[in-house]
């Protein structure tokens, strides 16, 4: 029990075999109640460690984001939450997760790009004020044009019904990947995207090191991930009948 120690992967059982070695032995209950008395109990790490510098404008960018949802939803104008969750390879691939099943199901020994028929990409749309979600599947790269074209479909499919007066539309998303704030082709392809459907599109990007405060990476993907767990992605088809059945908390539903 000593000051230093910050963890230990042995069980009660070990830790009473290695006190009773040392000359001091002690039961299971005891070894619990010693754990318990020192502070010891079962936790998962945690990410909240930031591996990169601290922005000096990064609370200024957040309060900047906070302001611009308050107007623009405050004018009944669209905020919409965007992002692309990782890549899904195709095929007889392992996936994390349990199913009920009356025997084992067999999978490839090894994830080999080759083997897979194909790869999907999920780019989902939130709408923070309808609490509402969109999720388009690529099945070719994670392209800027793939992430326009996704914020088009919604667009056409459920923005335009939903706000038939919309003069503007203020996207949330991080600061990377195909909607970076540094790709000059995401910009292009945007207000191609903005002269098509006659909006005035704005962006906000989080600060670096900050996409866990993207509205959509905890209202819509947790809930997609775990309707999607242990089942096997053999076709696409299964991937889109699994993405819609998320039902996230407070009513909010994916398309």
């Amino acid at each position: 029990m000593r000051t230093e120690i910050k963890w230990t992967d042995l069980t009660r059982r070990e830790i009473s075999w290695r006190l009773g070695e040392r000359g001091t032995p002690a039961g299971r209950g005891v070894v619990k109640q010693l754990l318990k008395t020192h502070g010891f109990v079962k936790r998962k790490a945690r990410k909240k460690v930031e591996m990169g510098p601290r922005h000096p404008d990064r609370n200024a960018q957040f309060e900047n984001i906070a302001r611009l949802k308050q107007e623009y939803l405050a004018a009944g104008q669209p905020v919409v939450s965007i992002d692309t969750k990782k890549k899904e390879l195709l095929g007889n691939f392992y996936r994390d997760g349990k199913l009920y099943t009356r025997e084992a199901i067999g999978v490839f020994d090894h994830d080999f790009p080759s083997a897979a028929s194909g790869a999907v990409f999920p780019h989902g749309l939130y709408d923070l004020k309808l609490n509402r979600a969109h999720i388009n599947l690529g099945t070719s790269h994670e392209t800027s044009e793939f992430a326009c074209d996704s914020i088009e479909r919604w667009w056409q499919q459920q923005g335009r019904p939903q706000y038939p007066q919309a003069a503007q539309l203020l996207l949330l998303c991080d600061g990377g990947g195909s909607n970076s704030a540094s790709r000059y082709v995401f910009k292009e392809q945007l207000q191609k995207l903005a002269e098509r459907v006659g909006l005035e599109i704005r962006v906000a990007h989080y600060p670096p090191y900050c996409s866990k405060y993207n509205p959509i990476e905890h209202r819509l993907f947790p809930h997609v991930t775990r309707a999607c767990q242990g089942v096997v992605f053999h076709t696409t088809g299964i991937v889109r009948e699994l993405m819609k059945r998320p039902k996230p908390a407070q009513g909010c539903r994916s398309r």
